[in-house]
């Protein structure tokens, strides 16, 4: 769910209103920093992060009340420019943690060596398909499922039946609806690239995509740019004059409209094709060459804690990773999870990732 979450996977449209009547609710919860340093000797560390990292009013500051921790936070642009900012950073590094990596970049940083190991005891309340690196040098937060979105008003005003797979993008009857994100720098661009490798194999996934290069697709570098400027399904693009009503997005893009809107609707204005997904796993984890290790190691536990695992969905619309968490009625209705999302190990993703980026570029950009 960075995109997104992404989903990445996340959508990230609105600043949400607190989860709970009150943060000060919320921190009763178990989990979360409470063996960190105390407020006797206060510090501050810098998180860096994607812009769309957003928290509920007051949710870090009932994290610093708690443990004397102030956090900066450091938005940095799309997941992949910000992991990418964190390897060139890494000998001087920029923050104390990193917070947004996912499967589909989380080889590149670990080839790197940016984090520190740390075993959080939250982990116990994390199921172990999500703690997919074995050495702990990153910690799961949240996951999501990458998906094709579709503007339902747009299929509906024009007596079009919207596709269902991935196969149906490239249908000349939707030639020119569809925009995407670069996968060199969106991870939810580079997910649903992964999503056609899985689907087709690497011996014919370009095919596909020279397939829909034909078919009119459009590019452009971010997840904001396609759902908030490109995609006509959306509140944002609507208003920026988009004409595009298939996206790449989330499957948690639907609860973001309903949520987002003055009046809530009772259905969504957008849809999501289950059949087109890629399962994304957000991390966390303690940059190396930070001089507040312990200070850092406390974030990733509150970030694991009820407290934040249940601020997560309606600020960035993913889905939390602590099991039990409660979520939203907004979410239980109109959020989905794909049943069969694609997937693949993030070995073979870090082994092969570059070369599929620059095969995507060859393909479709010249």
């Amino acid at each position: 769910m960075s995109g997104r979450s992404n989903v990445r996977r996340a959508t990230l449209l609105v600043t949400a209103a607190l989860l709970c009547a009150a943060v000060g609710a919320c921190s009763s919860s178990s989990g979360g920093a409470k063996a960190a340093p105390g407020s006797r000797h206060p510090v501050t560390i810098k998180l860096m992060t994607h812009d769309f990292f957003a928290t509920s009013n007051g949710l870090l500051d009932s994290f610093t009340r708690r443990t004397g921790i102030t956090v900066k936070v450091i938005k940095s642009g799309d997941a992949g420019r910000a992991v990418n900012q964190a390897i060139l950073t890494k000998d001087h590094p920029l923050a104390d943690a990193f917070y947004g990596i996912d499967n589909t970049f989380l080889s590149r940083a670990l080839d790197a060596g940016i984090f520190l190991p740390y075993t959080s005891p939250e982990l116990s309340q994390v199921p172990t398909q999500f703690q997919i690196d074995p050495k702990h040098r990153v910690t799961p937060i949240d996951y999501g499922d990458v998906c094709i979105n579709d503007d339902v008003g747009y299929f509906r005003d024009h007596h079009l039946a919207p596709p269902t797979t991935i196969d149906d993008l490239a249908d000349p009857r939707y030639k020119n609806l569809l925009v995407v994100e670069n996968p060199a720098d969106s991870s939810p661009g580079l997910a649903f690239v992964l999503a056609t490798i899985a689907r087709y194999g690497t011996n014919h996934w370009t095919d596909y995509w020279k397939r829909l290069k034909d078919n009119g697709v459009k590019v452009v570098s971010s997840w904001d740019q396609a759902y908030s400027a490109a995609f006509s399904g959306s509140g944002a693009g609507r208003l920026a004059g988009g004409d595009r009503p298939l996206v790449v997005s989330y499957a948690s893009s639907p609860p973001a409209e309903v949520f987002g809107a003055q009046t809530q609707p009772a259905t969504s204005p957008i849809g999501t094709l289950l059949d087109t997904c890629f399962r994304q796993v957000e991390l966390a984890g303690v940059l190396r060459g930070t001089h507040q290790q312990a200070a850092a190691s406390a974030l990733i536990d509150f970030m694991l804690s009820t407290t934040f695992q249940q601020d997560m969905p309606l600020n960035m619309f993913v889905f939390p990773v602590r099991q039990g968490t409660p979520l939203p009625d907004v979410f239980t209705r109109f959020a989905q999870v794909a049943p069969h999302p694609f997937l693949l190990l993030p070995g073979q993703i870090g082994r092969n990732r570059d070369t599929w980026i620059r095969q995507w570029t060859d393909t479709v950009l010249r």
